[in-house]
């Protein structure tokens, strides 16, 4: 195997292991996604699938850039859920709790019952101080360095 096609599987693998701790996290763990996790998963899936190709297709040499972009996508996903959950900055008002002050007793019982049943401002799980979507970030981040070095590789 050659250098190139080893580090795409290690980039694929990357991948499909992140996908399979976020699922493990939600079936076995019984922690549900919100909206941004779920957003979090999507270029993970497509990085696979890009691996997959450069696998099959070793002369598509821009497979390694796409499986890259993927990673960089989710990366900065994570990034900003990241920020949404240690409320450095907003949210998507569709996910988070949003201001209520201000609100009348009508319009705050609106929001609660249109509330999501998951908020992307909330921590379900750290480790080292990093949630879910802080790990994302950072391992996603060392997946487009090594997508990087798969398009640099012969």
């Amino acid at each position: 195997m050659t250098r190139k096609n080893t580090l795409v599987l290690i980039a694929t693998a990357g991948s499909a292991a992140l996908l399979l701790g976020a699922w493990g996290f939600q079936y076995i763990g019984g922690l549900a996604p919100c909206k941004m996790c779920i957003w979090q998963r999507y270029p993970h899936g497509a990085a696979v699938l890009v691996g997959a190709l450069a696998l099959i297709l070793p002369r598509a040499t821009l497979l390694p850039l796409l499986g890259a972009l993927a990673a960089l996508t989710t990366a900065a996903i994570g990034v900003f859920h990241a920020g949404v959950e240690q409320k450095w900055w907003e949210g998507p008002t569709s996910c988070t709790s949003g201001d209520i002050g201000g609100l009348s007793t009508e319009q705050l019982m609106d929001q609660i019952m249109s509330a999501p049943l998951v908020r992307c401002d909330d921590i379900p799980w750290e480790m080292l101080g990093l949630s879910m979507a802080g790990w994302n970030a950072v391992l996603s981040g060392v997946l487009v360095l090594v997508w990087i070095a798969a398009w640099h590789a012969r």
